[in-house]
């Protein structure tokens, strides 16, 4: 409390501003008149600029009165609708369905335009999640959120310059219903490869039954069956192939140098990398020779100057494509270019470790 404070009295009526204080237990209060009252300072009390007439506090009162009467007086379909509906169930929704889906913004202007990720529930269930992207062993988080059941909620918008921080992606989901019971459901967590090359391709947006427009999507628990994740582990991969613990010895995938300053060569071709592709996809196959060229430039990283040529043939280019996209964006320091025709034939790209 300090002089020019407005205070009132608290078992008597009245008030006014801090004039000065007597001793430490006296406070002097000036009222309207000008009139200065010496008061205990427990019985004083720092009020804002609240008006206290009397008039006032009566006219305030009226105004309180009149408007709860107009209240009572509305007719019921006037009134405020305050009650929030549960949402409709349908059948066959008490299965868990989910997916993380990507839209164009512009599908006709499709290398200009930025890209909208959502999370699908098409489910009875209110499914709360995190949405998160790997860095290095690390994870950050994207978003969090709840989403209502029958519904889609967008998460972000990007562009293609966030497409490398978006290579592995995970989704983690936990189920549940309001003011009913219900049966528990695990809680679920999918890693997802993102595969950049995709979102310079028309064909890769389909038509869905979730978005007007063509979509990417990703599944990540379908009927309460979680997705096989889209990581290719190559001892996983071939361990699956043969069925059986006891693995084949793998091929080399580098032919080391004859003699210092000659390259290092790696044939990424799928059948140098794999012993059957039985049973994968062009995406399976596409992830995994990726992973190749990847764990390789990791390994040369610290060994500036070496020359690395990968083999990837010519065929339709989409390998050699998705190599220069992350050199572009992810190796920016490095350097490439056509190796030797001579030597390499026209299917080869020479990349060098700076």
């Amino acid at each position: 409390m300090k002089i020019g404070d407005k205070v009132r009295f608290l078992s008597e009526i009245g008030g006014g501003r801090v004039a000065g204080f007597q001793g430490k237990n006296i406070v002097l209060v000036e009222d309207e008149d000008g009139f200065q009252v010496p008061m205990p300072l427990h019985e004083v009390v720092v009020v804002g600029e609240e008006n206290y007439d009397t008039s006032h506090v009566i006219e305030v009162k009226q105004r309180q009165q009149q408007k709860q009467q107009e209240e009572r007086e509305l007719e019921p379909a006037d009134k405020p609708i305050t009650f929030k509906a549960q949402p409709e169930e349908r059948r066959g929704g008490d299965q868990l369905s989910a997916y993380l889906a990507f839209v164009p913004m512009e599908v006709k202007e499709l290398s200009h335009t930025r890209f909208e990720a959502y999370l699908v529930n098409d489910s009875n269930y209110y499914l709360r999640f995190t949405y998160l992207s790997a860095e290095g062993n690390a994870w950050r988080l994207r978003a969090t959120d709840e989403v209502e059941p029958n519904t889609k909620l967008f998460i972000e918008e990007f562009g293609r310059e966030d497409l490398n921080a978006m290579e592995r992606v995970a989704v983690q989901l936990l189920a549940y219903k309001r003011e009913k019971p219900f049966l528990l459901k695990s809680t679920m967590e999918v890693q997802l490869r993102i595969d950049g090359v995709k979102f310079f391709k028309l064909h890769t947006f389909q038509e869905s039954d979730f978005f007007e427009q063509p979509a990417l999507v990703y599944t990540i628990v379908e009927h309460d069956k979680m997705a096989r994740p889209l990581v290719i582990d190559a001892n996983q991969l071939k361990a699956n192939m043969y069925g059986k613990e006891e693995q084949p010895k793998p091929r080399p995938l580098v032919t080391p140098a004859r003699k210092p300053g000659d390259p290092v060569v790696v044939d990424l071709h799928a059948s140098e990398l794999l012993e059957t592709t039985a049973g994968l996809s062009p995406s399976d196959i596409l992830n995994h020779q990726l992973d190749v060229f990847r764990k390789t430039l990791k390994d040369y990283e610290k060994q500036r100057g070496t020359k690395i040529v990968f083999i990837h043939g010519k065929g339709e280019g989409v390998l050699r494509k998705a190599l220069v996209n992350e050199l572009q964006y992810r190796y920016k320091s490095y350097t490439y270019q056509d190796a030797s025709f001579q030597e390499y034939g026209y299917g080869a790209t020479q990349v060098t470790i700076r």
